[in-house]
């Protein structure tokens, strides 16, 4: 799929996705899609939902916007993308937010801390938090993500 980060076997992050890429994503295996999109967003795709349940594949829509973006909202939306069957397909409008949550929740399973998620995008061919496609992010979001990750990793290292 064009654009799109394998960041393991069970997720999938890209930016706004079109008709042809729904069908492609079901020839690959795809179970699920998770929408970050906003209805109100320029370009928000409004079959979408529609398509992929036609097409066989499970679908969420989270509106996750950077500015509203906070703890009670990220978790909200692990958990849907928790409860989704795998593989998932996520994605937004640049692939910056679905990104973001994808390694937001594979520092959680993994216990990982905030240094080693964000090494862990870098391996991945995205400098996530640092710059993307030529705009720095905002000190407060990678304040937000470093915080959720070293808050909920931990936890989870503790459960095992």
């Amino acid at each position: 799929m064009n654009n799109a980060i394998l960041i393991n076997d069970s997720l999938t992050t890209t930016g706004q996705i079109s008709v042809k890429q729904l069908e492609q994503a079901i020839q690959e295996g795809y179970k699920s899609v998770l929408n970050l999109r906003s209805p109100d967003e320029l370009g928000f795709f409004r079959d979408e939902q529609k398509l992929a349940e036609k097409l066989g594949l499970y679908y969420a829509n989270v509106p996750v916007k950077l500015e509203a973006l906070n703890e009670e909202l990220i978790t909200q939306t692990l958990k849907t993308l928790e409860q989704l069957p795998k593989p998932v397909l996520i994605h937004c409008a640049a692939g910056m937010r679905s990104t973001g949550i994808a390694l937001l929740s594979i520092a959680i399973k993994e216990g990982l801390n905030a240094e080693q998620t964000l090494a862990k995008a870098k391996s991945l061919g995205f400098g996530f938090l640092e710059d993307f496609n030529g705009f720095s992010v905002s000190p407060r979001l990678k304040q937000l993500f470093v915080n959720y990750v070293n808050k909920h990793a931990k936890v989870a290292v503790l459960a095992r």
